[in-house]
């Protein structure tokens, strides 16, 4: 395994942001932790790259443990943080040259590892990088936390506040370097994002709800669930949530998602419900649930 973690706990004086985390990733894999913000993921990020201490718990990355070989895990494993942390001063090569002689290699040495990424921003490369456009900026902080040709690659949010071009480049950058054998640890709070991972883990306040793969997430989603609209979309939400019947129910693009308490439950049903409520332009159909979904009913 790449990753082990083990009951790994930590708190923020009063404020518990991970609790009894435990998960395992496999050499070469690609894992997705999903949540929202505040779920606890950049503090676990954190820990599992040594600048942050858990108050107990174990875990290894890369085979080393995190205590014992805390110095030969920082030289094993890149870090991309969520937020922009490079020199915003110095140019894109200059900081690409700075990290790479912090680790004691050169841009040439690992060159074909971070090629495809840095001839995207090469034409860049005497441009500061406080005056990058943001998805030029992740893919400098990308290649500079591959130019030692880490073991591990942690991903933090690689894709927040980026335009859809640039993250969906950004994915494709992501899965040619797991190609190459480099095991991924990703961070997102996009639930689209989910289904490009092998496995993921939904984690919610500091705990994880469920480990497996995004196909095998959507599989086990409990109950059948309804894409419903009507002319008055509020007033829907408002009556579909007063309905005595209801599980769940949630905004989800043109649509609310529905779902019912009842194993018999038949949708015409619903429909003379909202009718009653003077709704107009009903529409109940049967969908496929989501990642989303099911992150909420896991969350309830």
């Amino acid at each position: 395994m790449s990753i082990v973690v083990s009951n790994i706990s930590k708190s923020y004086k009063t404020v518990k942001a991970l609790k009894n985390i435990s998960f395992k990733v496999k050499e070469g894999e690609l894992f997705g932790l999903i949540g929202p913000d505040g779920a606890g993921k950049t503090t676990l990020f954190r820990v599992l790259t040594t600048l942050l201490i858990a108050d107990n718990g174990e875990a290894t990355v890369a085979g080393y443990d995190l205590i014992k070989d805390y110095k030969t895990i920082r030289e094993s494993v890149g870090y991309m943080p969520g937020r922009f942390s490079l020199y915003q001063d110095l140019t894109v090569e200059e900081n690409l040259k700075f990290f790479a002689t912090i680790f004691g290699t050169t841009i040439a040495e690992n060159y074909d590892l971070i090629k495809d990424i840095y001839v995207q921003i090469e034409p860049f490369k005497n441009r500061r990088a406080g005056k990058l456009s943001g998805g030029m900026k992740q893919k400098l902080a990308l290649s500079c936390a591959l130019i030692h040709k880490p073991k591990v690659l942690f991903l933090d949010e690689p894709t927040t506040g980026v335009d859809p071009v640039s993250r969906k480049e950004f994915w494709e950058m992501i899965k040619r370097l797991q190609q190459k054998g480099i095991t991924i640890l990703v961070s997102t709070p996009y639930m689209d994002e989910a289904a490009l991972c092998d496995r993921i883990a939904l984690i919610q306040d500091g705990t994880i709800l469920q480990i497996d793969t995004p196909a095998a997430i959507i599989e086990h989603y409990p109950k059948a669930i309804y894409n419903v609209r009507a002319d008055n979309m509020y007033q829907l939400i408002q009556n579909l949530k007063a309905y005595e019947h209801n599980h769940s129910v949630y905004p989800f693009g043109e649509f609310v998602h529905y779902t019912d308490k009842r194993a018999g439950f038949i949708p015409v049903q619903l429909q003379h419900y909202l009718e009653e409520k003077q709704l107009a332009g009903i529409s109940i159909e049967i969908t496929q649930p989501t990642i989303e979904d099911a992150f909420m009913e896991l969350a309830k």
